[in-house]
């Protein structure tokens, strides 16, 4: 399943800091992803994740040396805007950004643990409705979450989605839902050091969009 595999997250050193680059170049793949769901709709998730990224991305290239890791740049925001952080700059556009990666994190965690609607087994909506609620909705007003009820129904058929992330290659089931394990290993591990962070730092908002 190359669409995972080709650009798999580096494995974390024992203090769980976030190499900023390293993390940029992974995640930079990841809208091709939402691509996998099919439906337009989810075109929002993945307008989100890029733009959010390259939020990021222009905060890192100013000074690579001073923004390294994650942490480095929510700590240097907090000391560069002190009253307007954590609703300013890269630590904003992380926020929500890892929101989204946590999206992707459930739903694929969902599809590995077998978890399926018994009365429709190749459907993902079940898993998607999961990744939803777990990660995005609570942060969404009334209009956002109608649109997303309305893209379940479009959700693709299990078949389908795991084709689309082969690249369209026919693979067996059992191969893809291995390949999906293997790269939520580092993949999870990256979004619990970020949401740790933000815990750690008192830097997470609770508001709706």
């Amino acid at each position: 399943m190359s669409l995972l595999l080709d650009n798999q997250f580096k494995e974390l050193p024992h203090d769980n800091s976030v190499d900023t680059k390293l993390f940029l170049d992974a995640v930079s793949h990841l809208p091709a992803f939402i691509d996998c769901l099919g439906s337009k709709v989810f075109s929002l998730i993945k307008s989100d994740i890029t733009g959010n990224i390259t939020k990021i991305q222009g905060v890192y290239v100013k000074d690579p040396q001073r923004y390294a890791t994650l942490q480095h740049i929510l700590e240097a925001e907090r000391d560069d805007h002190a009253k307007e952080w954590p609703k300013v700059g890269a630590t904003l556009a992380l926020m929500w950004l890892k929101r989204g990666l946590r999206f992707i994190q459930i739903l694929l965690q969902s599809i590995a643990d077998g978890e399926k609607d018994e009365n429709n087994p190749n459907l993902i909506k079940v898993n998607i409705t999961k990744a939803y609620e777990g990660a995005l909705k609570r942060y969404h007003g009334w209009l956002v979450q109608k649109i997303f009820t309305g893209a379940l129904l479009a959700a693709p058929y299990r078949s389908d989605f795991f084709k689309a992330l082969s690249k369209g290659e026919e693979v067996k089931e059992e191969e893809c839902l291995a390949n999906v394990r293997h790269f939520l290993v580092n993949f999870t591990a990256t979004v619990d050091a970020i949401y740790d962070m933000y815990t750690n730092l008192n830097a997470e908002l609770d508001y709706s969009v």
